[in-house]
């Protein structure tokens, strides 16, 4: 009888988890290597302007940034783009972003760095991505009712 219950209470929940609208997950884009707050070189900026493209008629509500220059250039198109204000976040501080990701109950953009994009994707419950190195530009996540789906943001 117990299995009986579980099984129908996970039956309930399924459209439920189905219905969980999209949070993206990418890193800030191409920047020089051994500076603490570069802008993006031109490669970054045309991948952020790619970006843009990529998310026309995709529903986005929040953008999510660290207060660092090239997370809030990375973002900077296609939130021109939308209307839409960039929050920042701590991004020492997973579980943080997580929450409020999940709680925005609406599609959203997070955009992190190196250390912090494979948590954050583990952390909305998806496969834990590979760590990123230096030279690790365009990767973009969809998680979406724990799952995930890997996309590339190319440059010019």
């Amino acid at each position: 009888m117990r299995n009986l219950i579980f099984a129908f209470a996970c039956f309930l929940a399924a459209p439920a988890l189905a219905k969980e609208p999209p949070i993206y997950v990418t890193r800030h884009y191409d920047t020089p290597a051994g500076e603490r707050d570069p802008d993006l070189l031109p490669q970054g900026k045309a991948r952020a302007e790619k970006l843009e493209k990529w998310f026309r008629g995709k529903k986005l509500k929040l953008i999510y940034v660290s207060d660092f220059k090239r997370s809030r250039q990375t973002a900077g198109p296609l939130a021109a783009a939308r209307g839409i204000t960039l929050e920042t976040y701590d991004p020492r501080d997973t579980p943080a972003i997580v929450a409020r990701a999940r709680a925005a109950k609406a599609p959203v953009l997070i955009v992190g760095h190196s250390n912090t994009v494979p948590d954050i994707v583990a952390g909305l419950g998806a496969k834990r991505p590979a760590e990123l190195a230096h030279e690790n530009f365009g990767d973009l996540w969809k998680v979406s009712a724990n799952t995930e789906t890997h996309f590339r943001i190319e440059r010019d």
